[in-house]
């Protein structure tokens, strides 16, 4: 039973280590490419993720297509930071109509799971990255 207790206490003490430090001992497990959203689950990402840029898109749309390599990109570089998500409008539409989406692409910021503030239209990656900074 000692060997057990031990076991038990070393467990313990990395589980507060990790509660301590807000998960970022945990960051193997954030994602480094962005995570296909759907409206059943978009809240649900939210809540599981401090910081999250959701990139509402569609595919027909030219400015979307530009800006998908940028987002993949990012996703890599602030792996840990945060975390990015893609919403096919077409497909989301309660998503869309929730968060009053009129044009795409549209990225929501969302900070523990309440939107904190949105881009709209495509950017170069380094005017993306200082308008992530006070996110990260």
């Amino acid at each position: 039973m000692d060997d057990l207790e031990v076991i038990k206490k070393r467990k313990l003490e990395q589980l507060k280590k990790q509660y301590m430090n807000r998960g970022k001992t945990m960051e193997k497990k954030w994602p480094d490419t962005p995570i296909h959203l759907l409206d059943a689950d978009i809240d649900e990402t939210m809540k599981k993720y401090p910081t999250i840029v959701i990139d509402c898109w569609a595919p027909w749309c030219g400015p979307c297509r530009m800006i998908g390599p940028v987002i993949e990109e990012l996703a890599k570089e602030m792996k840990g930071k945060i975390v990015f998500g893609k919403l096919n409008v077409d497909e989301n539409p309660q998503t869309s109509m929730k968060h009053k989406i009129m044009s795409i692409p549209t990225l929501l910021v969302f900070k523990n799971g309440t939107l904190v503030d949105r881009f709209v239209g495509a950017m170069p990656k380094d005017m993306l990255i200082q308008k992530l900074k006070p996110y990260q």
